[in-house]
């Protein structure tokens, strides 16, 4: 009730309200804005994602990158299939467009002799009322036959990657699932936004980020964007589901937890920005029923970690740092840290204590690479040491839907990626190199799997990062498109995949290419 009144008043307000323009995060149209959202000219708070484009540059920068390859079109027909949105409306007081979305792949998994497909069809609504509210929905209904290793983390965690739960579990091969995203956002002044929606976000400048990730599935959310200065303060509420505990009853659905979120992202200058974040997790009842939301997180501007500790310390708290450096005019290197837990004499005794739990994220990106316009990059390094984001139980933890709410390999390991991108007219390229080393569970609790109760371990000391069962693991990804229509991503695309994992127990490879006709601007990772 209270949420459907929001969104009431949100609307309502809109009638009195520049324009704006709700930007759905994925990582390979982000890039694309690179040279304007990391240029010296520029102090843009580039960690906050999605990015509401209220900026009359990026503004500029995004109705070129949409049309990329246009030229006029004389039938209804060829505007709708090559140049517009399906339905476009643009007046002086509002806009809107709506748009179908296809997914059709087919692929083939050469290892273990699988025909792959992904049949998805859905749409995109958007628009602004006004100069000072906007709105973003999309809706997918999907089926598809996966890979081995994609059709056995479903079989386990009993969700499909970043979306929804299987509706029919293991006994069938092929999954069927349904998902939606909405963000309705209203700009009430030139400090402050507030942002209603069933969605994901990401705080950071890399491609993973250790803090807040899109990896999981969409949730709800109330959030407050403040800006002053050079300085941008995110308070964020959300609420998180478990399918993995007990259902208290049928009528209840899956367990519920909460979340608050708290980041502020300074622009020291045109070169340097520095941020702070800090998160509480609670669970939302429990056997008895009772605690629900709790009112002490309410407050935006207090430091959650010490409510926390008001409260008699019962939940999950995070602290963060993040930093960003512009190097050269295309070169800009960044940086996150996180402490979930930790003793102080124990960190310094190097005895690997289990509750010293870190992460921390260096890397760099830029664009115009070898003097080619256009050519993206990046290249990070991300770590986490064992136990990080996990908690006594699955309620409590850093996680949403059985998916972690930072890096998909949970903790206990070690990655490097890269990532290159360049497009020239209608064709798009991309490449991308994981390599990881983690160490799986052999015989006891190692802390890899946030999901796994830290009271499930059997030592105090010891531990390391990727101990336990060292397995390795690497995954490249090559991809070439050719788009059709830029407005809503429309493109023939071609892919190919490999990814082996390997221990001294077994090894796991894959190697499949796709085909398809796919539109949307979603992140879908299969990169794990």
């Amino acid at each position: 009730m209270k949420i459907r009144l929001l969104s009431i008043l949100l609307i309502f307000a809109a009638s009195t309200l520049s324009a704006q323009q709700i930007i759905p995060y994925s990582y390979y149209q982000y890039q694309k804005l690179n040279r304007d959202l990391y240029s010296l000219d520029t102090r843009f708070h580039t960690s906050f994602k999605p990015v509401i484009a209220d900026d009359s540059l990026l503004t500029k920068k995004l109705d070129s990158l949409l049309s990329v390859g246009i030229r006029e079109r004389s039938t209804w027909v060829g505007r709708k299939l090559f140049n517009e949105h399906l339905v476009e409306i643009n007046k002086e007081d509002y806009s809107f467009y709506i748009d179908f979305l296809s997914d059709l792949q087919i692929g083939r998994d050469s290892e273990h002799k699988i025909n792959t497909f992904l049949n998805t069809r859905g749409y995109q609504v958007g628009g602004n009322i006004g100069e000072k509210f906007s709105f973003y929905s999309s809706g997918f209904e999907n089926q598809a036959r996966f890979n081995n290793y994609l059709t056995n983390y479903v079989n386990s965690k009993g969700v499909i990657p970043g979306m929804a739960n299987d509706k029919f579990g293991i006994e069938k091969t092929t999954k069927d699932w349904a998902y939606a995203t909405a963000v309705l956002n209203y700009n009430v002044n030139k400090y402050l936004t507030i942002t209603l929606g069933q969605d994901k976000n990401f705080i950071g400048d890399g491609y993973r980020s250790m803090l807040l990730s899109d990896v999981s599935s969409p949730y709800p959310f109330l959030k407050l964007t403040a800006t002053l200065g050079n300085v941008k303060y995110m308070a964020m509420w959300s609420q998180f589901q478990d399918p993995l505990s007990p259902q208290l009853s049928y009528d209840n659905g899956f367990r519920k937890k909460w979340g608050a979120f708290h980041y502020l992202d300074w622009n020291v200058n045109n070169r340097l920005s520095v941020g702070f974040f800090d998160a509480i997790i609670w669970q939302d009842a429990d056997a008895s029923g009772k605690r629900g939301f709790d009112a002490s997180y309410l407050n935006p501007i207090i430091f959650l970690r010490t409510v926390e500790g008001i409260n008699g310390s019962p939940d999950n708290a995070l602290l963060g740092f993040t930093g960003k450096y512009k190097v050269l005019k295309n070169l800009t290197v960044y940086g996150q840290a996180v402490a979930d837990e930790f003793t102080a004499k124990e960190v310094f005794a190097g005895k690997g204590y289990w509750a010293n739990k870190f992460a921390y994220q260096l890397g760099v990106k830029g664009f115009d690479a070898f003097k080619v316009p256009g050519l993206n990059y990046l290249a990070e390094f991300n770590t986490a040491r064992p136990f990080t984001y996990t908690q006594r139980s699955s309620l409590l933890n850093y996680g949403h839907y059985a998916e972690a709410l930072a890096h998909p390999m949970g903790a206990n390991f070690r990655e490097f990626l890269t990532i290159w991108n360049y497009q020239i007219n209608k064709w798009a390229f991309s490449a991308q190199a994981n390599y990881a080393t983690y160490g799986l569970n052999n015989g006891e609790n190692v802390g890899k799997d946030i999901n796994e109760s830290y009271i499930t371990r059997v030592r105090q000391n010891g531990y390391k990062t990727a101990g336990g069962l060292k397995t390795n693991f690497a995954y490249l990804d090559g991809r070439v498109s050719y788009i059709i229509n830029p407005k809503y991503n429309l493109r023939f695309e071609a892919g190919a995949i490999f990814r082996q994992e390997k221990n001294n127990l077994s090894t796991d490879k894959t190697t499949m290419v796709t085909f398809g006709l796919r539109s949307s601007f979603r992140n879908i990772y299969q990169d794990f």
